[in-house]
């Protein structure tokens, strides 16, 4: 659990919670981090989340036993991070929450809690702590807008960014903590399915968090999930840069609904003409079957999409409708291409809400020939989808 001299884990695992936010699958589990720093002054950066608070006390006095605890940094207040501040407040009567405006209305409205010795920060605001010292850096929208995070400096020390949720992943911590302890190879698709599906949106925002750190030489990073980065740092951050910035792998995307396997005939044919015109990096998804999150991580990935599903009651198949405003959500930008088609047994609409869902919502650019097909695949419309095919793997590559 020891990170450096002064600096300690003392997070813990969930591995019961089958979608974390209630939405994300965990088949790996998730780890809620928290760090504790004994100098002079003691002092906690974020908790967990309540249910485990037991567990969490016991790793607390693991390390100080008796001592009490001074302050408490809450670089985030969504519930995972915050939640056992009142049960802490209860074990530790004298400690101070460090946080900025926002924190505090929010702990209010959460809480209930907020005390006149509570502490206050701003942006480079410092706190010391004995031989350390805290410097508080504001990364609003990094992913809500009270978020903040913690630079822990000493002169010939490690310095340590505690990043609250930024440079997170899913994934419970398997003995080791550090990265240098484990194999991350699990991890690292986790991290791009965390960013894509949570803080994906806010690409801006974390440009802007980069930024106030540049010139800051790191020697771990503590997030809030996932593993404690100290040999990837360069790694961590430049995933995190490229992400934010919307840049992508070469790369195909082809989602598709069907009901009868017919529309799924389609995207078949589609991905083998890619494939067959040079594209390596081609997944495929059932929008019914595969949990959105994963099809989302690799439309961040990867510059080409392809979507197709039937008409349905007169309007766009119902999980391609959901995917496509969950793409819209998280406000994409960049260079991502574009292609659909659609089936249709009687009345076509799937192909005419596709395109609209991108004329008003997506804006990606457009690729090839939608394709419309009537009830089943016919040797026109097989020659169809490989031209949309062939035209989205010619885009691809020409780069």
């Amino acid at each position: 659990m020891k990170i450096t001299d002064k600096i300690f884990y003392v997070g813990v695992n969930d591995r019961q919670k089958s979608l974390f936010e209630g939405l994300w699958p965990l088949p790996n589990g998730v780890s809620y981090n928290s760090y504790l720093i004994a100098d002079e002054k003691v002092c906690l950066v974020d908790t967990v989340e309540v249910d485990f608070f037991t567990q969490y006390l016991e790793n607390i006095r693991e390390v100080i036993g008796d001592r009490q605890v001074d302050y408490l940094v809450v670089n985030h207040m969504e519930p995972d991070h915050s939640g056992s501040i009142a049960l802490i407040r209860k074990y530790y009567p004298q400690v101070k929450v460090v946080g900025n405006k926002k924190t505090f209305q929010m702990m209010q409205g959460f809480y209930g809690e907020g005390r006149e010795d509570d502490v206050e920060v701003k942006n480079g605001d410092t706190l010391p702590l004995g031989a350390l010292t805290l410097s508080f850096v504001m990364t609003p929208m990094v992913h809500w807008p009270e978020t903040m995070m913690t630079l822990c400096q000493a002169d010939g020390a490690d310095t340590v960014l505690f990043s609250g949720d930024a440079f997170g992943c899913f994934g419970a911590l398997n003995g080791g903590i550090i990265d240098a302890q484990i194999n991350c190879d699990t991890f690292w698709l986790e991290m791009v399915r965390y960013y894509s599906n949570i803080v994906g949106k806010y690409g801006t925002p974390v440009q802007n968090a980069l930024k106030k750190l540049a010139d800051v030489h790191l020697d771990y990073i503590c997030s809030t999930h996932g593993p404690v980065w100290h040999e990837y740092i360069n790694k961590v951050v430049g995933l995190y840069d490229r992400l934010s910035r919307y840049e992508t792998e070469p790369g195909l995307v082809i989602c598709y609904g069907t009901m009868y396997g017919n529309t799924e005939r389609m995207a078949e044919q589609i991905a083998r003409a890619a494939s067959d015109a040079g594209v390596k990096n081609i997944v495929v998804y059932n929008v019914s079957k595969t949990h959105h999150s994963y099809i989302l991580r690799d439309i961040f990935r990867y510059r080409g999409l392809i979507v197709g599903a039937p008409t349905y009651n007169t309007a766009l198949y119902h999980e391609m409708e959901v995917l496509l405003a969950e793409i819209a959500g998280k406000d994409i930008k960049g260079n991502h291409l574009l292609g659909w088609f659609g089936s249709h047994g009687w009345a076509s609409k799937a192909v005419g809400e596709i395109q609209r869902w991108n004329d008003e919502r997506l804006h990606f650019e457009p690729v090839g020939e939608p394709v419309d097909m009537k009830q089943a695949l016919t040797a026109e419309t097989r020659q169809q989808c490989e031209a949309l095919g062939r035209a989205m793997a010619a885009r691809l590559l020409e780069e």
